[in-house]
């Protein structure tokens, strides 16, 4: 996977445990401005947020990495 490729991806490649910065910016930009995705994604978070729980949002977040990763 080039170093452009990886800059694109969210997953950062193999491992997604390290988040860094332009991650993190283009999952604003997915989220805020994306045409394919940023409804979707917003809507989804909508009502996952008002169906769990902290705890339950956190866990859910870490099964969404671990599934990334594989190990699911």
């Amino acid at each position: 996977m080039s170093v452009l490729n990886i800059q694109e991806q969210i997953t950062g490649g193999e491992s997604v445990y390290c988040i860094n910065e332009a991650q993190m910016r283009r999952t604003k930009e997915m989220m805020e401005n994306d045409a394919e995705s940023s409804e979707r994604l917003q809507d989804m978070l909508k009502v996952l947020e008002t169906r769990l729980n902290r705890n339950e949002l956190a866990a859910l977040a870490f099964t969404i990495i671990e599934r990334l990763n594989g190990r699911f």
